[in-house]
């Protein structure tokens, strides 16, 4: 038995797992807060001091934690940028989450490049807020002078793992993490410089891909790190997903990712390609409203929490009383209608009840995140499973309705961090390889997440039914927009 370790460096806080390279059974977890603020005094929400990142690690490996381990595998939060100079200081505090600043940017290269079309083409994905490489076009416009100074470029996961080994010449990232730049192929597993020239205005030095299997170096302690990888593809690994299962996520706003074989090109851009942790793929469709438009709602009803609108759902049955609601209130991502608004249809004496309300607010929801899995459906990505993730997942109203909307098997796994656990799994990997007891191409078997299993049952025809009321009413609001 080896014992391995994962580390997930999420926005909030730093999770450490322990566990054992064979079963992945967790022996022993860590944990850790990042600061409100840098050393320095921090800045904007969207500028992170990278130090803090690594203040919250020390805490969270505390107390003898990785005493033992032989490998570690390390995930970071996504949309990041760590820029640095030709001596490897940081040029300016890391740039992170969905920076709003760079919508401007965002619209600025699009039109650089010839359109969304051009881009899917190029990366697989349409430059948006908070991409890597919408940051650099911000940095390039905003803040000159430091973008002049910038010559390497990481990303979070990168500069930790840089950092662990000692800042050595080598910097190294991997196809998952490389994936969401806005530089980076899934497609042809190669970079785009000229793209970080458009989006800089000068090449800079980006680090070498390796593959999921590879070590990324060896401490002088003797610890292995293995590549690293993003928060998002540590979590599917972590989940155990693959080909047939999607993955569907419920934060304020939605996503939906699956595994499939190849990359998929969308002119439309409301896919983005990334790579896995695998060696696969993993398209992504996200939506701006998922539990944002719930917890609108619970304000408009003036119940407490989610759980008191979830039982106020249960008391209504499905169709909600012949409501329908669109639930766009940000706009809209998937289908691509940003400057649209919610819709309530179908509304009657007998439907104006709190609890059709709140029924149709679930069902809106959900029905909105099957739209996004329809997206990956129509291009060929096969889905027969879906693990429903989130606080809201536990909810009695998203179960009971989420099997027939989807119309397949959903999956809720116990609450755990994912990305820690997947971070651990690529360590196993790696530190398997390097001894010559696993293959590079096959990732080592792990216990399955123990889980709530839900069936479409006899209420499948029923849900259908739901979705299809659903559909028509976005059809007549906005024709053709899917």
């Amino acid at each position: 038995m080896g014992i391995v370790a994962g580390l997930d460096s999420s926005p909030d806080f730093t999770r450490i797992v322990v566990c054992d390279s064979d079963t992945g059974a967790v022996l022993r977890q860590g944990y850790a807060p990042h600061p409100l603020e840098s050393p320095e005094g921090g800045g904007r929400p969207a500028d992170v001091d990278p130090q803090v990142w690594l203040l919250s690690l020390g805490e969270a490996a505390g107390g003898g934690l990785l005493e033992g381990v032989q490998a570690i595998g390390v995930s970071a939060q996504a949309n990041s940028v760590v820029p640095l100079d030709a001596q490897g200081n940081t040029v300016r505090p890391a740039m992170v989450g969905a920076d709003k600043r760079s919508q401007v940017a965002a619209a600025d290269l699009i039109d650089a490049l010839g359109g969304r079309e051009a881009w899917a083409q190029a990366v697989g994905s349409v430059p948006q807020t908070g991409q890597p490489v919408t940051k650099l076009r911000w940095l390039a416009r905003t803040e000159p002078e430091a973008a002049a100074r910038t010559a390497v470029l990481l990303q979070a996961h990168d500069w930790l793992v840089w950092q662990l080994l000692g800042r050595p010449a080598r910097r190294t990232t991997d196809r998952g993490g490389a994936s969401g730049t806005g530089y980076w192929s899934a497609a042809t597993g190669g970079y785009r410089p000229d793209l970080v020239e458009l989006a800089l205005g000068h090449h800079a030095m980006l680090p070498e891909v390796i593959g999921p299997a590879d070590a990324a170096g060896t401490t002088p302690e003797g610890l292995l790190i293995s590549a690293g990888t993003g928060e998002t593809q540590a979590a599917a690994f972590g989940l155990g997903i693959g080909l047939g299962d999607a993955v569907v996520s419920l934060g304020a706003s939605g996503s939906v990712m699956a595994v499939h074989p190849e990359a998929l090109v969308d002119q439309y851009g409301m896919i983005t390609s990334l790579a896995d942790a695998t060696g696969m793929h993993l398209p992504v469709v996200t939506t701006l409203n998922a539990v944002r438009a719930l917890r609108g709602t619970a304000e408009l009803l003036g119940v407490p929490d989610l759980e008191s609108l979830s039982e106020l759902a249960m008391k209504s049955t499905p169709g909600s009383h012949g409501l329908v609601l669109l639930p766009y209130l940000e706009g809209e991502r998937t289908p691509n209608l940003p400057h649209t608004a919610g819709t309530l249809a179908g509304l009657r004496r007998e439907s104006m009840r709190p609890e059709h309300l709140a029924r149709a607010a679930f069902e809106g929801m959900l029905c909105g995140l099957a739209d996004a899995l329809d997206v990956l459906r129509g291009r060929g990505v096969d889905v027969r499973r879906v693990f429903l993730l989130g606080a809201a997942a536990e909810l009695p109203a998203v179960q009971a309705a989420a099997p027939a909307l989807f119309g397949t098997q959903v999956v809720v796994p116990q609450p755990a961090d994912y990305a820690a656990i997947g971070s651990a799994r690529q360590a196993a990997w790696a530190l398997g390889v390097s001894q010559g007891t696993l293959d590079p191409r096959t990732p080592p078997v792990w216990q399955g997440a123990v889980a709530q299993v839900l069936e479409p049952g006899e209420e499948l025809a029923v849900g259908q039914a739901v979705r299809q009321q659903y559909v028509s009413v976005r059809e007549q609001t906005h024709p053709g927009a899917l």
